[in-house]
């Protein structure tokens, strides 16, 4: 692929601009704010600037939309209409952008294929952008019964070139999906967030206490705000849907509290310690058997580059890792996923280094 028009520079568009000019491909970029197309070439995002969507559009081999959900429809639209051979969007809601392509311009819809790159950043518009922001996630693309096969190649060729993995999912599906697996979290996160910072005398002091399970749960809550009403109201239906469900949830797990029900909760921790484990986690290699190995560390400054330069020096490949912090005492745990294969050479570096690792199978 030659040349693509990349249209919206922020954070997502930005990404994408340096991901694929890093593999080679021509970027006209187009943004309704010039200082900010701009910005995006002395970056290296886009390799021209082009001040109408016409100029970016024409002679371009396909057309990607990064802008706000609530616009995203009519600027796909706009970019069908100037004869754009192949447009896709990074819209984390799908099935209004496309039911509103098909209702507006239904000769051109074929060339149209949702795009939903499941990747994200606490950092805020063109500067917090990454050309690995893409690298080992989920791109979701919605092909519809009247997607254009050859559309649907281009895009997909596109996407790949980004590093992501690519998954076709139809478009209501894929927003019912979301609503759980990103819109419904976010929320939570930020609710959670909200209770907490409106404790009144007591903030101070949980803040505090504020250890790695309510670090970790209340993380994305630091993400842009300003993007998540448009989605809320784009995707209103499943996510009051899923937030339904979640509701119920909590009353029954409030229910298991308030009747001292140990059974049931144990029962309910299991079953989700059960499926967490059972996430897919990095990019195993195919056939790949993984592990889950938990190293005890101190809070000291070099602890996190110590294990993880072992591991490289090893040859050891870490397909995923978090930190858990203790709530307690000064130190936490170094939980890594890494493969059978290689898991015992590792073990044995840390152990010469006077660390104490435990491993589990994975799901």
């Amino acid at each position: 692929m030659a040349k693509i028009a990349l249209v919206g520079t922020g954070l997502i568009g930005g990404s994408i601009g340096l991901a694929l000019t890093r593999a080679g491909v021509e970027i006209i970029g187009f943004d309704r704010d010039p200082s900010r197309a701009e910005r995006a070439r002395e970056l290296g995002a886009v390799s021209a600037v082009a001040s109408t969507l016409a100029d970016a559009v024409a002679g371009v081999d396909a057309v990607v939309v990064a802008v706000p959900v609530s616009v995203v429809a009519d600027v796909v639209i706009e970019a069908l209409a100037l004869g754009a051979p192949a447009v896709t969007d990074v819209g984390s809601v799908k099935a209004p952008v496309v039911a509103a392509v098909a209702a507006r311009r239904p000769d051109d819809a074929p060339r149209f294929v949702g795009g939903h790159p499941m990747a994200g950043s606490e950092q805020d518009g063109l500067d917090g952008a990454d050309p690995d922001l893409f690298a080992a996630t989920m791109w979701v693309l919605t092909p519809t019964a009247v997607t254009d096969p050859e559309s649907f190649a281009t895009i997909r060729a596109l996407v790949a070139r980004t590093g992501a993995e690519i998954v076709a999912i139809a478009p209501d599906h894929h927003d019912a999906l979301v609503a759980v697996v990103s819109h419904v979290p976010q929320l939570a996160a930020a609710t959670l967030m909200d209770v907490a910072a409106n404790s009144g005398e007591e903030h101070a002091t949980l803040l505090r206490l504020a250890a790695g399970g309510f670090r970790d749960m209340t993380r994305i809550a630091a993400s842009h705000p300003g993007i998540w009403p448009d989605i809320c109201v784009a995707n209103r239906e499943a996510i009051v849907a899923a937030l339904d469900d979640y509701r119920a949830a909590l009353d029954n797990v409030r229910e298991l509290v308030d009747n001292r029900d140990r059974d049931g909760l144990l029962a309910l921790l299991e079953r989700a310690r059960a499926a967490r484990r059972s996430l897919p986690v990095g990019t195993a290699r195919s056939g790949e058997r993984l592990v889950e190995l938990r190293v005890p560390v101190t809070d000291r400054p070099g602890v996190v580059a110590e294990v993880t330069t072992l591991a490289g020096q090893l040859g050891v490949n870490i397909v995923d890792l978090e930190i858990a912090h203790s709530m307690e005492g000064s130190g936490g745990v170094l939980v890594m996923i890494v493969s059978e294969d290689e898991v015992e050479h590792l073990e044995a570096g840390l152990a010469e280094l006077g660390y104490h690792p435990s491993r589990s199978a994975i799901g």
